[in-house]
Order: C-alpha cells, then sequence, then structure tokens
C-alpha cells in the first residue's frame, strides 16, 4: 500500500511540474535572427527558467539553425562539437535537467555578430505552482 502511495504521489508532482512549465520564444516577437542584432544575453536576463520549461525557436530554416554546444564553443562560436542540431524553422527544446545550456547558429558569423544564447535551467518549480 505505501509503494502504491509513493506511486500515485510521483506522478502527481511530475504532472504539477509540467502543468505549471513555461513556453518561451527565443527572443520574443524578433525570434532567433541576426536581423536588427536583437540582444539575447538581455532577454535570457529577464527570464527564469525551470526544469520543465520550452525554449522555442523560431527562424527562417534555409538561412538559420541552432546548435547547442559548450560552453567553449558558446564562447569560441565553434560549430565543429554540437551536443545537439536543430533545423526545422520551429524548433521547441524541452528543458529536461538543471545547469547551463548554450546555444548558437552554425554561421559563425552569425555567433560571432550574437546570434548565440546562454541560459540557466533551475531545477526549483515555478511560484504558481508551489
Amino acid at each position: 500500500m505505501a509503494m502504491l502511495i509513493l506511486f500515485y504521489t510521483v506522478i502527481l508532482i511530475s504532472l504539477s511540474v509540467f502543468s505549471n512549465s513555461a513556453v518561451y520564444r527565443v527572443g520574443d516577437s524578433a525570434g532567433w535572427t541576426i536581423i536588427d542584432h536583437p540582444d539575447y544575453k538581455n532577454w535570457a536576463s529577464t527570464k527564469n527558467f525551470h526544469v520543465g520549461d520550452t525554449l522555442i525557436f523560431s527562424y527562417h530554416k534555409q538561412y538559420l539553425d541552432v546548435m547547442e554546444v559548450s560552453r567553449h564553443d558558446y564562447i569560441h562560436c565553434d560549430t565543429n562539437s554540437a551536443k545537439a542540431f536543430y533545423h526545422s524553422g520551429s524548433d521547441s527544446i524541452n528543458l529536461t535537467k538543471e545547469g547551463d545550456f548554450y546555444f548558437i547558429c552554425s554561421n559563425s558569423g552569425h555567433c560571432l555578430a550574437g546570434q548565440k544564447l546562454h541560459i540557466k535551467v533551475n531545477h526549483t518549480l515555478h511560484s504558481s505552482s508551489l
């Protein structure tokens, strides 16, 4: 009986985490672009990312893409060792663990011009679920 209660408790907690998850469109209305040089560092600084949230990268897939990279590759705009590569034009990335995450465009000129994003994902729940 105790195992059954524990099982249901875990399920309920899991459902509450995902039901209070946030969806963030990277760059808001500008999306993922190099046009007008959006400040992705400033954009990320105004958000509180949590496990269970989702990032949406919207962009013109003929010219742009998204790569998840290491901190080193983010700093140096190095596209040789991507952890993940997205190119649909509307990529949905679920944040499943806490930590620092780094994204760049594979066009190194774009990355060098600022088309890159660093976010910190917290393990804590959103305040609306507490």
